[in-house]
């Protein structure tokens, strides 16, 4: 049975609105990229290719209250994540400098990218919401070749760091 929240996600798909999250799946290569972090340096999906898994984590805006929980909670986690072999990146559509006073504020070990417009990761990966001009809370499990190996649709801001870690666990 359907939740209200994928009936929503579907509806919106079906007019256009939301970029095709679906059109991405499990077991199909991610899509490259290359963008900027909180302190302007330079990240591609490469640089992580054969060295670590990456949790590629999108969320709508920063300084939001579930956006700043499921940051939170990815900070809490992220040395049991670093154990694991993964990476964290967070994306949305907010600017450098943004970024930098986020995580900043709350003390965020891991890099925010960059993407105003959404061009760079946010409509590749079919998070884009144009309506609003925000990304979709969604969560990408990308492996060390490059391949999308689980996405989390149904995030638990409060406690993303455990759902991160089980899908994680998956991959040993």
């Amino acid at each position: 049975m359907a939740t209200p929240r994928r009936t929503i996600q579907g509806l919106l798909a079906a007019m256009g609105v939301l970029a095709g999250a679906a059109d991405l799946q499990v077991g199909m290569p991610a899509p490259g990229f290359t963008a900027q972090d909180q302190d302007g340096r330079t990240v591609k999906l490469a640089d992580f290719k054969d060295r670590l898994n990456v949790v590629l984590y999108f969320y709508p805006k920063d300084g939001t209250p579930g956006c700043t929980a499921e940051a939170c909670s990815l900070r809490d986690g992220y040395h049991a994540i670093q154990a694991a072999g993964a990476a964290i990146l967070g994306v949305s559509a907010d600017t450098v400098d943004r970024h930098a006073r986020f995580a900043m504020d709350y003390q965020l070990p891991f890099p925010l990218l960059a993407d105003p417009g959404g061009s760079l990761l946010i409509k590749p990966y079919g998070v884009w919401v144009p309506v609003i001009g925000i990304a979709s809370r969604v969560t990408f499990i990308i492996d060390k070749a490059g391949t999308i190996r689980d996405i989390v649709r149904k995030v638990d801001t409060s406690g993303h760091d455990q759902q991160v870690l089980a899908s994680l666990k998956k991959l040993q």
